[in-house]
């Protein structure tokens, strides 16, 4: 008998002493949903940056609501529909779709405001006010839009769209990455801040651009900003990214290994209890 009492004691000593389990609610748009759907990014990438933080840290156990194309707005929007769950942690990636789709940006005031879904301050109030309803005691890490070079979806070449090394509808991608910033420090919540911080630049999205060469129609690499002058036609030409063409993404807006990496080490270093 005291040889069971003595072997549930050493039981229930190991369930206490075993390390809780943290979760991870992981809200954002393609660069998060390709974590698990490598086969849409013709498997160039091996691990996005959920897979990367859980493997070293088996405790965390994430959750992916990543949507491919959609917005800050998107989310807001739908945000009761997402079916998102309690969580001790959630990151929320969003803006670059906000800015290629024109999104209204708006101010700081349209969030201190609840102005709604008209802008992207406002939906980010919305989602951070539905994070905190969820949890009132969750870490919330907000993640600005990386800089992005020239895309070119690689199963569909008529999806493509140019770098943030120019404005679009007047706005430039910056701009929704300081909006990020700036809700970060009114609401004292932690920024992973991967325009202006993680060395990731138009500059080595890519390692060049293979394209036709206008006076001869040869094949030729060309590197930023040379590519940006260059016309791309998505029904006759070749991919403009070939293998040896990947540095910080595989097609010029979505992160490669390389770059994945480079996030997760980034928000490791601001989530204070990780470890």
């Amino acid at each position: 008998m005291k040889k069971y009492l003595l072997f549930f004691v050493l039981f229930l000593t190991c369930l206490a002493s075993a390390p809780r389990k943290i979760s991870w609610v992981a809200i954002g748009d393609s660069i998060t949903y390709l974590n698990d759907h490598k086969d849409e990014t013709g498997n160039r990438v091996t691990k996005g940056y959920l897979t990367l933080i859980s493997e070293k840290y088996p405790r965390v156990e994430y959750i992916n609501k990543g949507y491919n194309g959609w917005t800050s707005i998107n989310i807001a929007d739908k945000i009761e529909t997402l079916e998102l769950q309690k969580a001790d942690v959630y990151t929320v990636f969003l803006g670059t779709n906000d800015w290629w789709q024109g999104k209204e940006l708006g101010s700081i005031s349209d969030y201190e405001q609840k102005t709604g879904t008209k802008t992207v301050y406002g939906a980010f109030r919305i989602i951070n006010d539905k994070l905190r309803q969820l949890n009132k005691k969750a870490r919330i890490i907000l993640i600005t839009p990386m800089q992005r070079g020239d895309f070119v979806y690689i199963n569909n070449q008529k999806n493509n769209a140019f770098g943030s090394y120019k404005p679009k509808n007047g706005k430039n991608l910056e701009d929704f990455a300081n909006a990020v910033v700036e809700i970060g420090k009114l609401e004292k919540i932690k920024v992973v801040d991967l325009f202006h911080e993680s060395g990731m630049t138009v500059e080595n999205m890519v390692n060049f651009k293979k394209l036709k060469d206008p006076a001869t129609g040869n094949y030729k690499n060309y590197t930023y900003p040379d590519y940006t002058t260059i016309p791309f036609d998505p029904e006759k030409d070749e991919y403009p990214y070939p293998p040896e063409a990947i540095n910080n993404t595989y097609d010029g807006l979505h992160p490669s290994d390389k770059g994945y990496k480079i996030i997760a080490e980034m928000i490791e270093k601001k989530w204070n209890g990780l470890r």
